[in-house]
């Protein structure tokens, strides 16, 4: 079972042992950030510094000036954390170290963008605008993501890409200070404040018969309870059950064929830019109205155009994600269990090997490690000893 860690460029920079350190690991691919949210991440081994802040999203490299002339949106270029080419630098060594590089691109999630272009970002139904999450169904949004695919996934050396965020993000995200845990919301809860009422998908309920403003107001008499009480329902049935079958079923109808378009565009636009043979993966989850970093997809469509996918697996979770892809894969479809390895961060590298185990009894064909950066040396102690065992499954 072939195995990849997730890295940042700024743990690669300015350590010359940093990538000799994670060859030694036993991975045989590392997946490293070229667009990244922003964040602020430990660097327990680094020489020069303990404490990496970025500020906002950006790429790690320097953009091509002539390719985004043209667009209203633009990426943003790093500041201190990554100046330069940081993810070429870091490419450069770890490929030196005997590793294959894949590139790491976050699509849409962007607080900055949100920030400066208030119009692009996804709108609830009570009028509250999300700036981390930029709606996808946006002509300018996804004009730009699109762009954004291509040019973060097709780096110098990089032998494929793993996109995450690459469809809706939701009201769920970490934010500094959270005061957002008071009242629980369950999967269902969670859909129903990820639903964009901007003007585009106004637009797109009003296309499929609905009046929107009367969409919104059903949603809210839908969350009225769940603010009194919390709500823990999951699944479709306990979407319908809130909203109404008929309106769920509408939502459910706007909003995939806007997240399968943007998928088909991105993938599209990567292999358009890269050699033939470029691997292409998406971070997923097969209940398809789900949202966030690991966006829910129809795992047969995902499977017919892209190489595979990269699934949350910790937890317990590899029994739930992994069977409905598993079901639609060739024979050359990459299904990649992800696990945390920080055990500060809820991981458990000393579960790896049995994990890894069982999720390949679900299915899996390769394994993401998240992350060799922020992990503790006992940490990565644990995971050096898995990882033989790991390499025969």
């Amino acid at each position: 079972m072939k195995t990849s860690t997730f890295v940042y460029p700024w743990d690669i920079v300015g350590d010359p042992d940093a990538a000799a350190r994670i060859a030694d690991l036993g991975v045989q691919q590392v997946t490293l950030a070229a667009a990244y949210h922003s964040t602020r991440a430990l660097t327990p081994r680094h020489p020069r510094h303990r404490v990496v802040t970025a500020e906002y999203a950006s790429v790690l490299y320097p953009p091509d000036a002539a390719r985004w002339a043209r667009h209203e949106l633009k990426p943003y270029t790093p500041g201190g954390w990554a100046s330069g080419d940081a993810y070429g630098e870091a490419a450069e060594a770890l490929a030196a170290a005997g590793l294959d590089v894949h590139s790491w691109v976050i699509l849409a999630h962007s607080s900055r963008l949100g920030a400066e272009h208030p119009g692009t970002s996804v709108v609830n139904a009570y009028g509250d605008r999300y700036p981390w999450a930029p709606c996808i169904a946006r002509p300018e949004v996804a004009a730009y993501l699109t762009e954004l695919a291509a040019e973060a996934a097709v780096r110098p050396g990089a032998g494929g890409t793993e996109l995450e965020s690459c469809g809706w993000y939701g009201f769920g995200h970490l934010h500094a200070h959270d005061k957002t845990a008071g009242i629980a919301l369950g999967d269902a809860a969670q859909y129903l404040m990820a639903l964009c009422f901007c003007a585009v998908c106004r637009e797109g309920y009003a296309g499929r018969g609905a009046d929107p403003g009367e969409l919104a107001a059903a949603v809210r008499r839908a969350l009225e309870p769940v603010w009194a009480t919390g709500s823990t329902g999951t699944g479709r049935p306990a979407v319908e059950k809130l909203l109404g079958a008929d309106l769920a079923a509408l939502t459910f109808a706007w909003r995939g064929t806007v997240a399968r378009t943007f998928q088909e565009s991105a993938v599209a636009a990567v292999r358009a830019a890269a050699a033939p043979g470029f691997q292409v993966l998406l971070h997923a989850d097969p209940v398809s109205y789900r949202v966030g970093a690991n966006v829910g997809v129809d795992p047969a469509h995902i499977l017919g155009i892209a190489d595979g996918v990269v699934l949350p697996c910790s937890g317990g979770a590899a029994r739930d994600v992994l069977p409905p892809f598993a079901g639609h894969r060739t024979g050359t479809s990459v299904l990649a269990a992800n696990f945390g390895v920080v055990g500060g961060m809820g991981g458990d590298p000393a579960g790896l090997a049995r994990n890894a185990a069982r999720a390949a009894e679900y299915g899996a064909t390769e394994l993401r490690l998240y992350h060799a950066g922020l992990a503790s040396d006992a940490d990565l102690a644990a995971v050096r000893a898995a990882l033989p065992g790991i390499g025969r499954l």
